[in-house]
């Protein structure tokens, strides 16, 4: 991370220039581009890579397809006709129909507002309180620390698909009765309570690597108190590293809701998601194998595009990488 001090190295105005410098500015046009920082730097980076520019575009699409599916599939994605069942891919249904004779391509495409949604609101719940038990953590220290830590290492000791699935079927068992919204809570829910240690031993360690930085001591030193400390000075330090996390982790989070719902513990119908349509259309598989093979090209597709432009951004930030 670039040391905010030496933003005050300036040229004092009105200062004679030195024998030195008179040949450069004689001799040399002067430059007026103003120096970047860390994320102007990593900006002009990202450009020039082309695995950057696929996936925002491939994630860019699937965020229009979660907020807008009537754009691409004006068809009825909950409702079906008999007459339809198992129907081939055709013009009037472009990746055929299910066996409740519904439009799978309409499916699909609906499929991605509820696995984004879960998946994003996820990981930010997950970098909200991981954040900020780890700032809390780093920055205190002491018994703090150990306390925070301690926690930390049993619900990181739970197994991520276990835990899930104990979860999960205590409050969204058969029988339970939850709407959509409710289904969907618990499946975030239950992510962000076996996710948030990573984040929160993520941001501790950019914290005691930060924290006593000579800007920060300084801070300290001019009577700065500990919420403008944390704010101003170790906050804007320490996001980089959450930022590629968080990128590739809503990759892993869409990966993680399918899996769930094709257990049958995660979202559960009238929940239309890309898992529901695994699950329900693997037992199809040899008479339909469409079914299966265009949400799973779907789910991939997405999961990729939030890795790669996690690694992308990663690339960037990283100047040992560069």
């Amino acid at each position: 991370m670039s040391d905010p001090s030496t933003a005050s190295i300036v040229s004092t105005p009105g200062a004679h220039p030195t024998d030195s410098a008179a040949p450069a500015t004689l001799g040399q046009p002067q430059s007026n581009e103003k120096p970047r920082g860390l994320l102007g730097d990593a900006w002009r980076d990202l450009r020039r890579k082309p695995l950057f520019w696929i996936s925002a575009t491939l994630i860019v699409i699937f965020l229009l397809m979660a907020a807008f599916p009537a754009l691409f599939a004006p068809g009825d994605a909950v409702n079906g006709s008999l007459s339809r069942s198992l129907d081939k891919p055709s013009a009037n249904g472009w990746f055929g129909y299910d066996v409740q004779g519904r439009d799978v391509y309409a499916r699909v495409i609906y499929g991605a507002r509820a696995s984004i949604v879960v998946a994003v609101l996820s990981v930010v719940g997950t970098l909200l309180i991981g954040g900020t038990m780890g700032i809390i953590s780093g920055y205190r220290g002491g018994w703090v620390d150990a306390l925070l830590s301690r926690i930390a290492d049993v619900f990181f000791g739970l197994p991520f698909v276990l835990g899930a699935i104990v979860i999960l079927t205590t409050f969204n068992g058969s029988g339970a009765g939850n709407s959509k919204a409710q289904i969907m809570g618990l499946v975030i829910a239950s992510l962000i309570v076996l996710s948030w240690p990573v984040v929160m031993r993520l941001m501790r360690s950019s914290v005691l690597a930060t924290k006593e930085a000579d800007y920060i001591v300084a801070a300290r030193a001019l009577g700065a108190g500990t919420g403008r400390i944390i704010l101003k000075h170790l906050l804007p330090n320490c996001l980089a590293p959450l930022l590629v996390y968080g990128t590739i982790m809503v990759g892993s989070f869409i990966g993680a809701e399918a899996t769930l719902s094709f257990l049958g513990v995660g979202l559960k119908s009238p929940v239309v998601s890309w898992g529901i349509m695994i699950s329900d259309g693997q037992q199809f598989i040899r008479v339909a194998p469409g079914l299966v093979f265009f949400p799973a090209a779907f789910l991939v597709t997405a999961v990729l595009s939030f890795v790669m432009l996690g690694e992308s951004v990663r690339e960037a930030l990283d100047p040992k990488l560069r």
